[in-house]
Order: C-alpha cells, then structure tokens, then sequence
C-alpha cells in the first residue's frame, strides 16, 4: 500500500494548525508530546482500541478529555474508565482528522497492491510508485495555473531512501511519461521523519484505512467492518476527476503486478 495526500501549499499550515487544534481539544495534549512522535494509525485504530472504547458507554467530550490525558501522561495511572475514554478519543480524532482534511480540499490517493504481487528485480521505479506519479499529475493539471507539485516521502533508512531517489530521478529525467509528469511534478522528492510531520501521520491514517476497511473491485481480502464509517470519509477524500472525453480519473489504483511489461 502507497497512499498519499495532496493539499494547496497555502493551506497546508492552516490544516496542520486544525489537526493540532484537535490533538489538543479531545486530548487535551499534542499526541507528540504524549508519545515523543506523531502517533501512527496502527496505535491509533487497532482493533484493541475499538474493543476499549465499546466497553463502556461514550463519555462527554470534557470527561473523556480529562480521562485520556490522564493516562497520557502517566501510563501507571491504567483504569477502566481511563482506557476507555482514551480509545474514544483515538477514533474521535481520526474522525476528525479526516473531516478537517476534507474541508481543507485534500485529495487522497493510493496504488494498491496485493500482498502477492511479484516485484520488480531491478532498479526501476516500481508501478506503484509511478501510478501515484501519475495521478498526481493529473489532479495538478486539473487545477486552474498549473500549479507545480512537491512530493514529500516519509524517509525510509539512507540507503533506502537513497535508492529510491535515484530510481525517482531515473522515472522523472530518462522516461518519456516520467519527462510529461515533471511539467508540473518537482523531479527530486522530499524526505521527512513520520514521527515528526503531522500529514505523513494523516497520510499513514489513510494507507491503514484503505488496506483494512476499503473494498474496490478487485478487493477480495476481507475487510474490518468497524472501519466502515472512517472508509466511506476516506472515499469522499480520494481524487475523482471526469474528463472532457468521459473518462474518469480516480485517485485509488490497484496494482496487481509491480514489474514493467518487458519483465512479466
């Protein structure tokens, strides 16, 4: 799973200001300053937190508040009431979160894979990776201007990171589609660490989403039912265009095989 968010540069801040406001509001801290990083959705909507915040009934906003803080703070401080009113606020601020991404018009987008996909053995860049190359492209050359776009990466270990920067350079300078796409795509991706960027955390919210509650054509795993409502905000979210022709773009591409066409 590849999942990506798309927000206009003089909206960014504002919305990363929102999130914040929200951490702070049904929290009553910065998650970063409770956990040290920006928390990922693996702590944030595992089915344990579904099971604790089911196990008593929903407290008001300014308990639960208090109740997550709490233990937040001091992770001694272990309770029923504590452990639940902390796992309601998990799934209320991933609701929110997703609400404040839509009102800031974010667009989301993802290559998704089958676990049993076969991978590329050489340095090419792999599909997945270009086909959100390419829907990004096409969601910046829907915009009035054309505006340029960054790519931000959440940055894997040098060596990892290193490679694939190449293999981006490669794509964006040496293909003929990669050569169209650098138009309005900047060439050289940013690198960033996750546990300190709030929209690689929204991101990570998305790609969890997608891979355990969303269900295109094509899904066959089964899905976990108690995402259902956070899947129908993540679909709001993705990048819908119709074309002049009558085609319509979408945002969420599965990918059943990552190598080129000469490797298959």
């Amino acid at each position: 799973m590849l999942a990506g968010i798309a927000i206009e540069d003089r909206k960014l801040w504002r919305l990363i200001r929102d999130l914040s406001d929200a951490q702070e509001e049904i929290f009553g801290l910065r998650l970063f300053e409770a956990y040290g990083s920006e928390a990922k959705a693996q702590k944030l909507l595992k089915k344990k937190v579904f099971t604790h915040a089911a196990q008593m009934p929903a407290f008001p906003p300014d308990q639960r508040q208090t109740l997550a803080r709490e233990i937040l703070q001091d992770g001694t401080a272990v309770s029923r009431e504590r452990l639940t009113a902390l796992a309601q606020a998990k799934l209320a601020y991933v609701d929110r979160a997703l609400d404040i991404s839509r009102k800031a018009k974010a667009q989301a987008f993802a290559s998704i894979v089958p676990q049993m996909a076969p991978r590329p053995a050489g340095g090419m860049l792999r599909k997945d990776y270009a086909y959100l190359f390419e829907r990004f492209f096409y969601f910046l050359n829907s915009q009035p201007a054309d505006p340029m776009g960054y790519v931000v990466f959440d940055e894997l270990d040098k060596s990892a990171s290193h490679i694939l920067l190449n293999q981006v350079s490669e794509y964006f300078l040496k293909t003929s589609k990669g050569r169209t796409r650098s138009r309005l795509i900047i060439p050289e991706p940013f690198f960033v660490h996750s546990d300190m960027t709030t929209m690689v955390q929204v991101a990570d919210l998305i790609a969890y989403i997608i891979s355990w509650g969303v269900r295109l054509a094509g899904m066959h795993a089964p899905n976990r039912s108690e995402l259902d409502s956070l899947s129908r905000k993540v679909m709001r979210l993705r990048f819908t265009q119709h074309t002049p022709g009558g085609y319509t773009n979408y945002g969420f591409k599965i990918i059943n095989d990552l190598r080129a066409a000469d490797d298959q």
